[in-house]
Protein backbone atom coordinates (compact mmCIF):
# COMPACT_ATOMS: atom_id res chain seq x y z
CA UNK A 1 0.00 0.00 0.00
CA UNK A 2 1.65 3.33 -1.00
CA UNK A 3 -0.49 6.31 1.00
CA UNK A 4 -0.57 9.72 -1.21
CA UNK A 5 -2.09 12.95 -1.25
CA UNK A 6 -2.69 13.70 -4.54
CA UNK A 7 -5.82 12.04 -5.47
CA UNK A 8 -7.30 12.29 -8.90
CA UNK A 9 -9.37 15.18 -8.85
CA UNK A 10 -12.73 15.23 -10.66
CA UNK A 11 -13.57 11.88 -10.79
CA UNK A 12 -16.71 10.95 -9.66
CA UNK A 13 -16.90 9.11 -5.90
CA UNK A 14 -19.28 6.71 -4.79
CA UNK A 15 -20.81 8.00 -1.42
CA UNK A 16 -22.56 10.57 0.24
CA UNK A 17 -19.94 13.63 0.65
CA UNK A 18 -20.65 15.29 4.60
CA UNK A 19 -18.90 17.60 5.90
CA UNK A 20 -15.69 16.43 6.75
CA UNK A 21 -15.57 13.32 4.32
CA UNK A 22 -12.05 12.61 2.76
CA UNK A 23 -11.45 11.39 -1.08
CA UNK A 24 -9.87 7.17 -0.96
CA UNK A 25 -8.96 6.19 -4.17
CA UNK A 26 -8.31 2.63 -4.67
CA UNK A 27 -6.03 1.39 -7.70
CA UNK A 28 -5.75 -2.57 -8.81
CA UNK A 29 -2.56 -2.85 -10.38
CA UNK A 30 -1.96 -5.81 -12.61
CA UNK A 31 -5.02 -6.30 -14.54
CA UNK A 32 -3.71 -9.12 -17.25
CA UNK A 33 -6.72 -7.92 -19.58
CA UNK A 34 -10.13 -5.37 -20.40
CA UNK A 35 -12.37 -8.16 -19.94
CA UNK A 36 -15.07 -7.72 -17.67
CA UNK A 37 -14.89 -5.52 -14.09
CA UNK A 38 -13.14 -4.43 -11.40
CA UNK A 39 -15.43 -4.97 -7.98
CA UNK A 40 -14.05 -2.65 -5.15
CA UNK A 41 -15.53 -3.18 -1.67
CA UNK A 42 -14.72 -0.67 1.28
CA UNK A 43 -15.37 -2.48 4.89
CA UNK A 44 -15.30 -0.30 8.05
CA UNK A 45 -13.01 -0.79 11.16
CA UNK A 46 -15.06 -3.88 12.25
CA UNK A 47 -13.39 -7.40 11.92
CA UNK A 48 -16.96 -8.86 11.92
CA UNK A 49 -18.04 -7.63 8.88
CA UNK A 50 -14.83 -7.83 7.22
CA UNK A 51 -15.60 -10.56 3.68
CA UNK A 52 -18.97 -10.70 4.99
CA UNK A 53 -22.24 -10.95 3.70
CA UNK A 54 -23.85 -7.04 3.65
CA UNK A 55 -20.21 -6.02 5.80
CA UNK A 56 -19.70 -3.33 3.31
CA UNK A 57 -19.61 -0.04 3.47
CA UNK A 58 -19.35 0.94 -0.09
CA UNK A 59 -18.51 -1.05 -3.39
CA UNK A 60 -17.94 0.03 -6.63
CA UNK A 61 -17.77 -1.88 -9.79
CA UNK A 62 -15.27 -0.43 -12.79
CA UNK A 63 -14.66 -1.44 -16.30
CA UNK A 64 -11.57 -2.98 -16.41
CA UNK A 65 -8.51 -1.35 -17.86
CA UNK A 66 -5.05 -2.54 -18.01
CA UNK A 67 -3.11 -2.02 -16.43
CA UNK A 68 -4.71 -0.36 -13.59
CA UNK A 69 -8.39 0.49 -12.93
CA UNK A 70 -9.48 2.66 -9.94
CA UNK A 71 -12.25 3.68 -7.72
CA UNK A 72 -12.90 6.68 -6.03
CA UNK A 73 -14.84 6.70 -2.91
CA UNK A 74 -16.08 9.76 -0.14
CA UNK A 75 -15.68 8.42 3.04
CA UNK A 76 -14.95 9.85 6.83
CA UNK A 77 -11.70 9.83 8.38
CA UNK A 78 -10.79 6.25 10.29
CA UNK A 79 -9.93 3.03 9.68
CA UNK A 80 -10.81 0.96 6.89
CA UNK A 81 -10.27 -2.36 4.74
CA UNK A 82 -10.64 -3.23 0.97
CA UNK A 83 -11.38 -6.08 -0.94
CA UNK A 84 -11.12 -6.28 -4.80
CA UNK A 85 -11.31 -8.88 -7.16
CA UNK A 86 -11.43 -8.94 -11.58
CA UNK A 87 -14.71 -10.24 -12.33
CA UNK A 88 -13.45 -10.99 -15.74
CA UNK A 89 -16.73 -12.32 -16.82
CA UNK A 90 -18.85 -9.74 -15.40
CA UNK A 91 -20.90 -12.10 -13.51
CA UNK A 92 -20.94 -10.30 -9.97
CA UNK A 93 -19.70 -13.34 -8.82
CA UNK A 94 -15.90 -14.09 -7.11
CA UNK A 95 -15.19 -17.69 -9.32
CA UNK A 96 -13.33 -20.19 -7.68
CA UNK A 97 -13.17 -23.68 -7.35
CA UNK A 98 -12.66 -26.02 -4.72
CA UNK A 99 -8.99 -26.12 -5.34
CA UNK A 100 -8.35 -22.90 -7.32
CA UNK A 101 -9.18 -19.16 -7.48
CA UNK A 102 -10.53 -18.45 -10.90
CA UNK A 103 -10.00 -15.07 -10.95
CA UNK A 104 -7.58 -11.92 -9.84
CA UNK A 105 -8.12 -10.21 -6.54
CA UNK A 106 -6.40 -8.95 -3.90
CA UNK A 107 -6.51 -6.84 -0.39
CA UNK A 108 -5.36 -3.57 1.18
CA UNK A 109 -1.62 -3.57 2.54
CA UNK A 110 -1.28 -6.42 0.06
CA UNK A 111 -2.55 -8.54 2.71
CA UNK A 112 -0.76 -12.16 1.76
CA UNK A 113 -2.77 -14.88 1.17
CA UNK A 114 -0.87 -17.65 1.43
CA UNK A 115 -2.84 -20.79 3.23
CA UNK A 116 -5.99 -18.64 3.12
CA UNK A 117 -7.80 -15.40 4.03
CA UNK A 118 -5.47 -12.62 5.58
CA UNK A 119 -6.70 -11.53 8.83
CA UNK A 120 -8.13 -7.97 9.60
CA UNK A 121 -5.09 -6.87 11.18
CA UNK A 122 -3.21 -7.12 7.76
CA UNK A 123 -5.62 -5.35 5.52
CA UNK A 124 -6.98 -2.64 7.96
CA UNK A 125 -5.29 0.97 7.18
CA UNK A 126 -5.87 4.85 8.15
CA UNK A 127 -7.82 7.24 5.92
CA UNK A 128 -7.19 10.19 7.53
CA UNK A 129 -6.73 12.95 4.75
CA UNK A 130 -7.12 12.48 0.98
CA UNK A 131 -5.74 9.08 0.06
CA UNK A 132 -4.81 7.05 -2.45
CA UNK A 133 -3.71 3.18 -2.07
CA UNK A 134 -2.07 0.62 -4.82
CA UNK A 135 -3.21 -3.53 -4.59
CA UNK A 136 -2.09 -5.90 -6.23
CA UNK A 137 -4.18 -8.20 -8.47
CA UNK A 138 -3.13 -11.87 -7.95
CA UNK A 139 -4.42 -14.32 -10.31
CA UNK A 140 -3.58 -18.50 -9.55
CA UNK A 141 -3.87 -19.54 -12.80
Amino acid sequence: MSAAPAVAQGAACIGARQPGSVRLNVVATGLRNTQGEVAFTIYPDDRSRFLAKKGKVLRARVPSRTPDTSACFWVAPGHYAVATYHDENGDHHFNRTLFAIKEGFGFSNDAPTTLGLPSFDKVRFPVAANTEIRIRTRYSR
